[in-house]
């Protein structure tokens, strides 16, 4: 029954960064708004690793990460070792967490949002010596777009969540 239920988990995980990727990745760059395409993989790994935990936060963030990379002309492996770093942190912080609310969500979100663009600026201010001063205010707009995107990805988070603290240890569902 526990292997049913992992495999299950593990399924409806892939289908929510499949989704997720095809919207950012697909979708959203043909409905810019501002010239700015939503970040929704660190949303995304952020929600599951407040919902379920260091170690499913850590390997979604992996996966994520690769998507991330796979997507963005980024340094290889950059969004990779943010989204696990990422997932392993907030997930070590929510299983030491009684609030596991909205808001707890949503800070947790901003911030892996502004480490995202700050991983995402620091190639131009290296490697193309462009003032930081001029990417800031793109950094705090795209941030503040994808925070808006931040709330219908919590329903399916969340959602994720409730079913894995559904099923126990021993793989019964409770």
């Amino acid at each position: 029954m526990r292997n049913k239920a992992l495999t299950i988990s593990i399924l409806l995980h892939s289908l929510l960064l499949v989704a997720v990727y095809v919207l950012q990745g697909v979708i959203f760059p043909f409905l810019r708004v501002g010239g700015f395409v939503p970040l929704l993989l660190p949303v995304a790994t952020a929600g599951i690793a407040l919902y379920e935990g260091r170690d499913t936060g850590g390997i979604t963030g992996f996966f994520a990460g690769i998507l991330c990379d796979v997507s963005f002309n980024q340094p290889v492996g950059a969004f990779t070792v943010l989204l696990t770093f990422s997932g392993l942190i907030i997930g070590a912080f929510a299983d030491a967490l009684v609030m596991k609310g909205f808001v707890t969500y949503y800070v947790s979100c901003g911030v892996i949002l502004v480490v995202s663009a700050f991983v995402q600026m620091f190639p131009l201010v290296v490697l193309q010596n462009i003032p930081p001063q001029v990417l800031i205010g793109t950094a705090i707009q795209q941030t503040i777009f994808s925070l808006i995107f931040a709330f219908p990805v919590w329903f399916f988070v969340r959602a994720l969540g409730v079913r894995a603290d559904r099923v126990s240890s021993s793989g019964r569902t409770l």
